[in-house]
């Protein structure tokens, strides 16, 4: 059965990234030069046995998350210490999304109950999300948060405004009778 040529060119992609200098593709490097055995079917291989864990795994959803945050976080770093704004604009529209994501999966718990690939499905979408090569955070921010964003700016700065006004008013109040008290 032939190899359809997405999954072939995604996998020469993996194959080649994994053969750039890094220190992570230096100790695949030692791996496979003790064991003879490529460092793309070591990187698939561990990608396996995650899946099954993410499957299975009773922490899977811890690790889900951790997945989502520790790589984009210290990206983050990165470009908040670089000096270009492209690094900057991706990270932070892949925590927009991530956000959203978040607050919506919170409503959604039943999901997990009915569906249990879940935490992989989240897993490989949140790869989607933060790969450079993908630009899925992008693509997911423009199609669908921007255009509800853009429609009700104004109703939602409005409401933040009083929101805030509301809680400037409260937190003076506050001040203001903790003075009183103390004279």
């Amino acid at each position: 059965m032939p190899v359809p040529p997405q999954i072939k060119k995604a996998v020469d992609d993996v194959d080649r990234q994994l053969h750039q200098e890094g220190p992570l593709t230096n100790v695949l490097a030692t791996v496979e030069a003790k064991t003879g055995v490529k460092r793309l079917h070591i990187v698939l291989g561990v990608a396996g046995l995650q899946a099954i864990y993410l499957i299975f795994g009773h922490f899977a959803e811890l690790v889900c998350n951790f997945m989502g945050f520790v790589y984009p976080a210290y990206m983050s770093i990165k470009a908040i210490e670089s000096h270009t704004k492209e690094d900057d604009t991706q990270w932070l529209t892949y925590w927009v999304v991530f956000a959203v994501l978040s607050v919506a999966e919170f409503f959604s718990k039943q999901i997990v109950a009915v569906f249990p690939v879940y935490w992989l499905f989240k897993s490989l979408f949140l790869l989607y999300l933060y790969l450079p090569s993908t630009l899925g955070a992008a693509k997911i921010y423009h199609r669908f948060l921007q255009p509800i964003v853009s429609k009700h700016a104004k109703s939602i700065d409005q409401r933040v405004g009083d929101i805030a006004g509301r809680v400037n008013n409260a937190a003076s109040n506050f001040i203001n009778e903790v003075k009183e008290r103390r004279d």
